[in-house]
């Protein structure tokens, strides 16, 4: 077995690993680059490898940065089948769709701008093109052996990350190869802890927080109500970016938990996301993930996705009237990055009162508006404009729905013996932190994988 990396190798997003095994080529997520606008131009670069020679596809889960360029592997060629947990596979077209129509729309509002000359603006894909794509999706159950061609097997296990998130365990020719996939936070609302797998002979980990501890659950929640009490005290809005599957669910499950002692029932909550009622009947339909406690509570009242006063915006009208709201609001809305989709108009409007409460509540990538909000800017660009930057910023890192260092340590202290790994999908910062703490513990060194490196199993 042979590993080659191509994306989030070095990077937090465009997660891309392909895996040379009995003869097959398999080819590991297919992410979109996220962040500056340089950055995502690296989106319709051409693929590294030659698409009509992959053999198959696995998809560790829907989010964008594991599965956006999807639609763009199969225009260029690749026809094989895609692997992916169910629930994963379920809320596939709900992401995809979502990024076609986003792209479609850049492309539009650039040739609007287009000058005499100047070549006409093309999206990464179009919706007939991620409809083309999804034909080859075939999903798969945690814990089933399956044989992808003869003498390579799969297996995914939960990470309990996002729902449908998987760790990717590869057999082939005496040797096992496992991709952590993004790994989610022990206690996590909803979802089980991540499973833990006990052999391999490489192991791919992800480092996203490896070079940090997120505070403690209890502490974060706690944390959650007195902004908002804070909010509403000063009669201001409250802004939380957050993509439209894991963080977005999980706020909703926290509000209904809280429901009297943090007198929801007295705001205006709304979730600005045309995904947001699709993404519901996939959770509606995938109970027998949810953790014992996430069962109780979505039988018991309110229910999270549910609640008296939670408004489901679905037009761009819709979204546009949440503007004229001063006081009294939550709003949720993507993408959780804030470089993109609705949550940027709710910025541009609310930004510079004093009374605006910003809650970030996920990882916010290098070179995104959110990255920029965290790290104290006075003024950002949004749609064209300068906006000035007066409200309150909160970052509430124990919603993280990614494992701290940690977390990260732990699992791999469960592997027996500790096996090699490469160290994906971080900056070098938290890689080289997560690196040092590994070599300390166990005395494995961590490989720092980089787009274009080769690694044999």
């Amino acid at each position: 077995m042979r590993v080659h990396f191509h994306g989030a190798a070095g990077e937090v997003t465009g997660s891309m690993h392909l895996i040379e095994a009995a003869g097959r080529r398999i080819l590991v997520d297919c992410g979109m680059v996220q962040g500056s606008p340089e950055a995502e131009a690296r989106n319709f670069a051409p693929f590294p490898f030659d698409p009509a020679g992959i053999d198959a596809l696995v998809l560790s889960h829907a989010h964008i940065d594991h599965v956006g360029r999807v639609p763009r592997l199969t225009l260029a060629g690749f026809n094989g089948p895609i692997y992916a947990q169910a629930a994963t596979a379920d809320l596939l077209p709900i992401m995809l769709m979502d990024s076609a129509s986003l792209q479609e729309g850049d492309a539009q509002r650039a040739n609007r701008r287009r000058k005499p000359g100047q070549p006409e603006a093309m999206p990464l894909y179009t919706r007939e093109d991620v409809r083309d794509a999804l034909a080859q999706v075939r999903p798969l159950a945690y814990a089933a052996r399956t044989e992808l061609f003869p003498g390579v097997e799969l297996t995914l296990r939960d990470a309990g990350h996002i729902l449908g998130s998987c760790i990717v365990e590869l057999r082939a020719e005496g040797r096992t190869l496992v991709f952590s996939g993004d790994l989610g936070m022990k206690g996590t609302p909803i979802l089980r802890d991540p499973e833990q797998v006990r052999e391999a002979d490489l192991l791919l980990m992800e480092s996203t927080y490896g070079n940090r501890n997120h505070r403690q659950r209890s502490e974060t929640v706690q944390e959650l109500g007195e902004i908002l009490d804070a909010a509403w005290r000063d009669g201001g809005n409250v802004l939380i970016p957050a993509f439209a599957v894991g963080r977005t669910q999980e706020l909703l499950y926290w509000f209904a938990r809280h429901w009297d002692d943090w007198d929801m029932a007295r705001w205006r909550i709304h979730l600005d996301s045309p995904m947001a009622s699709k993404v519901v009947q996939v959770y509606d339909h995938h109970h027998a993930l949810f953790d014992a406690e996430a069962r109780e509570v979505w039988r018991g009242t309110p229910n999270p996705f549910r609640l008296p006063n939670l408004r489901v915006t679905e037009t761009a009208e819709e979204s546009m009237s949440i503007n004229r709201i001063h006081g009294g609001a939550i709003v949720i809305a993507g993408n959780g990055m804030a470089n993109g989709g609705r949550i940027l108009h709710h910025m541009r409007q609310n930004l510079p009162r004093r009374q605006t409460r910003i809650i970030f509540v996920g990882y916010q990538a290098e070179g995104t508006i959110g990255r920029r909000l965290v790290e104290g800017a006075r003024w950002v660009r949004i749609h064209g404009h300068d906006v000035r930057v007066n409200a309150h910023r909160h970052t509430v890192g124990g919603l993280s729905a990614h494992a701290d260092q940690q977390g990260l340590l732990e699992w791999y202290a469960g592997f027996a013996p500790s096996p090699p790994l490469a160290l994906v999908h971080g900056e070098d910062i938290a890689r080289e932190a997560l690196a040092g703490e590994i070599h300390e513990r166990h005395g494995v060194d961590a490989v720092l994988a980089r787009p274009g490196m080769t690694l044999d199993v």
